[in-house]
């Protein structure tokens, strides 16, 4: 398949049109490789490390041209590229290996079987419907019902050993063994949806990069938060794109292996 194929096939199902004001979904850098046949490193986020990757592969014979990444390259205007520079870098480096960048953002969160959807997927919920509706069955963030209610520390032990999080945190409790039966789930960013969650009667809510006084609404409100990383609650999406990827039969196509958690408990 050619990327303007792949490209095409993949924007019917997550349209770039859908991305937020501030995002910026799509190509980041196209050297010209629309005609070529697609192989394609699919990553979290587009860092040096994966380019010098896909760099690898290129010289171990298979002709990457394409790195699909969720985060994007470049989210404000960008006044100046030089060398040294990790955004010039990425861009000299892209033209000279004739390997694309393209970004699936704030657009793919929203689908089915996006970022959200996966979480969901992850911890089995039932009867899934999204936290703010976008369009007919889509929009940001996940909510269901478990098949039985569980214990919190029970809950707590799943995620763990599902997402494999650097660091789990969560809202401060009193009792471990209190049951919960509805979850609410959002990949990346999202404790500024703590009001919507409240509305669907989630009893607990898994994201990521909550704040203090989060934590402190979401007790005040009544919801427990689960703060598993930026890292561990979208790099499954990743994942399922290459499993979808690889059913149409790309030449190649391959999870990053140098994809970063770029925060650390110590």
């Amino acid at each position: 398949m050619k990327i303007a194929d792949f490209i095409t096939w993949f924007e019917k199902w997550a349209n770039p049109a859908w991305q937020e004001s501030w995002d910026n979904c799509g190509w980041q850098i196209e050297p010209g490789v629309l005609q070529e046949n697609a192989r394609v490193l699919v990553c979290l986020t587009p860092t040096l490390a994966v380019m010098q990757e896909a760099i690898a592969v290129q010289n171990a014979g298979i002709p990457v041209n394409l790195i699909f990444a969720h985060h994007p390259l470049i989210f404000s205007p960008t006044k100046s590229l030089r060398r040294g520079d990790a955004i010039g870098e990425m861009a000299r480096l892209a033209f000279t290996h004739n390997i694309g960048i393209y970004s699936a953002h704030t657009n793919f969160d929203q689908v089915e079987d996006g970022t959200a959807d996966v979480l969901a997927q992850i911890l089995e919920l039932k009867e899934v419907s999204p936290v703010v509706p976008t369009q007919a069955g889509l929009g940001y963030g996940r909510v269901g019902n478990l098949d039985q209610s569980i214990a919190l520390g029970e809950l707590l032990t799943i995620i763990q050993t599902r997402l494999t999080p650097s660091h789990l945190i969560s809202s401060p409790v009193v009792d471990l063994k209190q049951a919960i039966s509805r979850v609410a789930v959002l990949g990346g960013s999202g404790a500024s949806f703590l009001s919507a969650v409240v509305k669907t009667g989630a009893q607990a809510y898994l994201t990521s990069d909550c704040k203090f006084h989060q934590f402190q609404e979401s007790r005040d409100r009544g919801v427990i938060l689960i703060d598993a990383g930026h890292y561990a609650t979208e790099r499954p999406a990743c994942d399922r794109l290459v499993q979808k990827f690889r059913d149409l039969n790309l030449d190649w196509v391959q999870l990053s292996q140098t994809d970063e958690d770029f925060r650390l408990l110590y």
